[in-house]
């Protein structure tokens, strides 16, 4: 088959997991009540059997390194999905996805202060309709909630700091997404299994009488969430970060319509004006990055064929 149909063809698949995972978990939330950190739990598992089952057809290869290596990056992955989970399930699917795009901005604070790493002036400008755009959308939400924005606040931090970890383990260890997922899923899916009966109710859980469809559901929320993970890894290694960021925009504005459209939500004016900035803001970002990646590719091809001068 051509190179760019299959291109093509993981993008859709892509888009249309990233968008049904959100609009499915939403529905579980919504309509069924389903515990969240027992629906994440499920996720890691299913997950995980996904894993193994790549692994079985070649798909990526185990690199053993020491469970101990990757207990505090399982603990962030836990947060980063709880907390996420738990801010779709008290906001709206638009400001839900809205609060997600403060990660980029959360990411380069975190990377400036701990690492004392260095952005151009024009990165740190992009930040700010980023930022200005997020708050305006939560501050003019008809569905306003303290809790819902405290748990997307979080969701931004925990978020943010397992990008920044998940960075820092491929370097350290030479591992690519995959190979780091197959060892968090299962440690992920443990913690939460000693997790659960503290924070949510385990018992009502049991008690109550899941119809088929309800079950149907929630394992077919798990195969989509693998597939999304499986599609992501695909482009980033196969395509240009340009083109996962288009993606990811495309995204974007696809689940702030199906919300909408599914869950009858309402933006107000002044949420559009918020969002329209958020998403300029992020293709502003896309685009200074890009062009510094570009800039530093091209110098060091010029030093590269420069000839070396005999003394």
């Amino acid at each position: 088959m051509n190179k760019k149909l299959i291109t093509a063809f993981y993008l859709i698949l892509n888009i249309f997991f990233s968008i049904v995972i959100v609009l499915l978990n939403k529905w579980l939330y919504v309509h069924i009540g389903f515990p969240n950190i027992t629906l994440s739990m499920i996720h890691f598992v299913i997950t995980f059997i996904g894993l193994i089952i790549c692994e079985k057809f070649d798909v990526f290869c185990i690199k053993d390194i020491a469970i101990k290596e990757m207990f505090f990056i399982a603990m962030a992955f836990c947060g980063f999905v709880v907390l996420t989970n738990l801010s779709l399930a008290h906001n709206t699917v638009g400001t839900y996805q809205v609060a997600k795009m403060l990660t980029t901005p959360c990411v380069i604070i975190m990377q400036m202060i701990v690492y004392n790493k260095h952005f151009s002036i024009l990165v740190k400008l992009t930040l700010i309709p980023i930022i200005l755009g997020v708050v305006i959308n939560f501050y003019y939400d008809i569905q306003f909630n303290i809790i819902g924005t405290v748990y997307a606040t979080m969701g931004v931090l925990v978020t943010s700091l397992y990008q920044v970890m998940v960075n820092i383990k491929q370097k350290e260890f030479q591992m690519d997404p995959m190979q780091l997922l197959y060892y968090q899923a299962p440690l992920s899916a443990v913690m939460l299994f000693f997790i659960v009966p503290f924070l949510e109710p385990i018992e009502q859980t049991f008690a109550r009488s899941w119809s088929l469809i309800d079950i149907a559901m929630v394992i077919l929320s798990g195969i989509v969430a693998f597939f999304v993970n499986l599609t992501s890894y695909w482009i980033i290694g196969k395509t240009s970060p340009l083109t996962y960021n288009m993606v990811g925009h495309s995204k974007f504005c696809l689940l702030l319509l199906g919300g909408s459209l599914i869950f009858h939500e309402t933006l107000a004016i002044n949420q559009v004006i918020g969002i329209t900035l958020t998403l300029v803001g992020i293709i502003l970002y896309a685009h200074v990055k890009m062009k510094d990646t570009q800039m530093v590719v091209s110098d060091c091809e010029d030093k590269e064929r420069k000839p070396l001068h005999k003394v």
